[in-house]
């Protein structure tokens, strides 16, 4: 949705992710959708494999709007169209989307400080939405066995935003789950849907149509239509698996992750990003909320 590297960096320590909130990129109600530092990264693998610890930069709402820092990021080694499970790599299919969302907005102004607008809900009613969300049928006729894990929508709005569902970033980002205004508007026409993106359940459940839309054209591209978003599928390569490649794309764009939309390797280049939230869907406090 849109296009920074770190947005807001994870909580490390549960008092900081508690007193602190950052933000970040994209937003969906259980209609079916379906009319549809310097820091040496080390290798993500296994959800038991320490290289899931967040960055030790805790997500303060200052440093909402700072520019990526691309050269953080590090590019994985790519030998072509990667598969999961160590499964032998078929071809890259066709995209079965014939268009796509907007690209991301250009990074916001270092410095640069979010705004608010009316009052916040409670966490309570955020996780209730964000569950909502997350136990959505999205491809209900196509891709049945397409299911967001409700860990990757609450770790993504959390690192996006802190949880902060009335909050607007200076790059235009919304809510808790910082949907862009065109992506909304998109997601509303491609979906036949009429989501209010200033709405905290309605954000979340864009958010969640986004990461839908984003594990069915990535999975039908690049991974033979497997859809499962288990990090238990993640090699050494951070372009090794769905899950990785759909949270990549969340932040910056589909165009970003499959650059030469129909042809050539996943590229992943907001590595940190990508580590931010595999570690907060193992520990964020939020899970516990």
């Amino acid at each position: 949705m849109r296009r920074r590297s770190g947005r807001l960096a994870p909580a490390v320590l549960t008092a900081l992710l508690l007193t602190t909130a950052g933000v970040g990129c994209a937003r969906a109600e259980q209609r079916p959708v379906e009319v549809a530092a310097p820091v040496e990264l080390p290798t993500l693998g296994a959800v038991d494999a320490p290289v899931d610890e967040p960055t030790a930069t805790p997500p303060a709402v200052e440093s909402m709007g700072v520019a990526p820092s691309r050269s953080a990021a590090p590019k994985p080694k790519s030998t072509g169209a990667p598969t999961q499970a160590g499964a032998p790599r078929p071809p890259t299919k066709p995209l079965t989307e014939t268009g796509a969302p907007p690209a991301p907005r250009p990074p916001a102004p270092t410095g640069c400080a979010p705004s608010y607008r009316g009052s916040a809900v409670s966490r309570s009613q955020v996780k209730a939405a964000l569950t909502d969300a997350a136990q959505r049928s999205y491809w209900p006729v196509s891709a049945p066995e397409i299911r967001i894990p409700v860990s990757l929508v609450k770790a993504t709005a959390w690192q996006e935003s802190g949880w902060q569902s009335n909050i607007i970033a200076c790059d235009k980002g919304i809510g808790l789950m910082q949907v862009q205004p065109e992506t909304a508007e998109w997601m509303n026409q491609r979906f036949e849907r009429d989501y209010d993106v200033y709405d905290h359940q309605d954000n979340a459940y864009l958010g969640g149509t986004y990461l839908a839309w984003l594990t069915k054209k990535i999975g039908d591209t690049h991974f033979a239509s497997d859809y499962r978003l288990d990090s238990a599928l993640c090699g050494e390569e951070l372009n090794s698996c769905l899950l990785n490649a759909v949270i990549a794309a969340y932040n910056f764009g589909v165009g970003a992750v499959i650059p030469q939309e129909e042809q050539g390797p996943i590229v992943i280049p907001n590595s940190q990003y990508v580590y931010n939230v595999r570690a907060l869907m193992r520990d964020c406090v939020c899970l516990d909320y």
